[in-house]
């Protein structure tokens, strides 16, 4: 596994560590049922704190990116396309409640593509 860490970019380190981790499982880089190394052996070589990992570890859990085993450690969770089966269900959510709220289609479209682009760092005002 191939990480690392800018101490020097705005975005905090769990957060780097969180997308590297997961767009190398979500590209096959690190294959389904894959060991990552435990927390403190990853801190220690990214010149993280302990709990940074773990941060980072217990949201790409969260995500569906990896499992957790106990004495087995952390793998690659084995669930083949978990990031667009739990973005699915999110929009689903979204879409029930907008619509519960009265939002109309269009409405609820625009506030979901304002919030991506707050989001991705996209936007017409970047656009070029």
């Amino acid at each position: 596994m191939q990480v690392s860490i800018d101490h020097a970019a705005a975005t905090p380190p769990y957060e780097q560590l969180r997308a590297q981790i997961a767009e190398q499982a979500r590209s096959g880089v690190l294959p389904a049922g894959l060991r990552l190394p435990t927390v403190r052996a990853l801190a220690e070589q990214l010149g993280l704190a302990a709990n940074t990992v773990a941060r980072a570890y217990r949201e790409l859990e969260a995500d569906g990116v990896v499992e957790t085993h106990g004495r087995r450690g952390t793998l690659v969770a084995a669930t083949g396309d978990t990031a667009h089966r739990l973005a699915a269900g999110a929009a689903g959510e979204y879409a029930a409640r907008a619509r519960r709220l009265g939002v109309t289609r269009d409405e609820a479209l625009a506030a979901v593509s304002g919030a991506l682009d707050l989001v991705y760092g996209e936007g017409p005002e970047r656009e070029g």
